[in-house]
């Protein structure tokens, strides 16, 4: 088994298909879409493959150790992951190939209108793990 971290971006990827802001979603759209992103972690605790994932909160800050005294906290001016990553989750799956077609699943999560998103997703490996990707074009 090898676990790999699906990311859920705000922005930075390229746009999805169904392109509309969450914050343009109705109150049902979004509990659709939470529901699926639920349904499909629950449907992975079946099969023994999720092993994490949540929805982050807007807020954060950058914090860094600077010497003696307080650390530095900021809030920009650079672009910070509340600003980019909106959720993720960690499965633990045999193949790259079980893995891209979870995360191609996961994509088609519903948006506004009740309609598939489409969004891409980062698939990282944890470090340690050799994917082997296939070539497509």
């Amino acid at each position: 088994m090898a676990k790999y971290l699906l990311l859920k971006h705000y922005r930075g990827a390229p746009a999805p298909v169904n392109d509309v802001p969450m914050d343009k979603w109705t109150p049902e759209e979004i509990s659709a879409h939470v529901q699926y992103m639920h349904d499909f972690a629950a449907r992975l605790e079946g099969t023994g493959e999720f092993v994490d994932g949540q929805a982050l909160a807007p807020e954060g800050t950058f914090v860094r150790y600077d010497g003696e005294g307080r650390p530095p906290v900021t809030d920009g001016p650079f672009a910070e992951t509340k600003d980019l990553i909106a959720g993720w989750m960690v499965i633990d799956v045999d193949s790259y190939e079980r893995a891209v077609e979870l995360a191609g699943e996961l994509s088609a999560a519903p948006g506004a209108g009740g309609k598939p998103i489409h969004e891409w997703l980062e698939l990282r490996p944890f470090l340690g793990v050799q994917p082997t990707i296939m070539e497509c074009h």
